[in-house]
């Protein structure tokens, strides 16, 4: 039997907690919330916009997210906020959900 390291496992573990909804192979066990963009969004690496871009997420779609962190500050169509949704590879502002400041995320849901 081929033994894996602990590193490996734990970065493989982390790994899966984000990657989008559809794209995995079985659900994380985490908490997992349904956001809806109002506009087409742009998924970053890291909570920035300067970040390497990964997806474009579509308005009036569904998808699912994960967490909420601290990022840039972000100021659009008169709304301004530093919050960040964190989904299965990526970040987007919040300022592109619809809902409250955290997308409809439970404040406890930071990660």
């Amino acid at each position: 039997m081929r033994r894996i390291p602990a590193v490996i496992t734990t970065c493989a573990a982390t790994l899966a907690f984000l990657v989008p909804a559809g794209l995995a192979a079985a659900a994380p066990a985490e908490q997992s919330y349904t956001v809806v963009p109002y506009e087409n969004v742009k998924v970053r690496k890291l909570p920035t916009k300067d970040s390497a871009y990964l997806a474009t997420l579509t308005a009036g779609q569904s998808y699912t997210a994960y967490c909420w962190t601290h990022g840039q500050t972000i100021t659009d169509h008169g709304y301004t906020n530093d919050i960040w949704i964190g989904f299965a590879d990526g970040f987007s502002s919040a300022v592109y959900f619809k809902g409250d400041q955290y997308a409809n995320l439970s404040a406890s849901a930071q990660c």
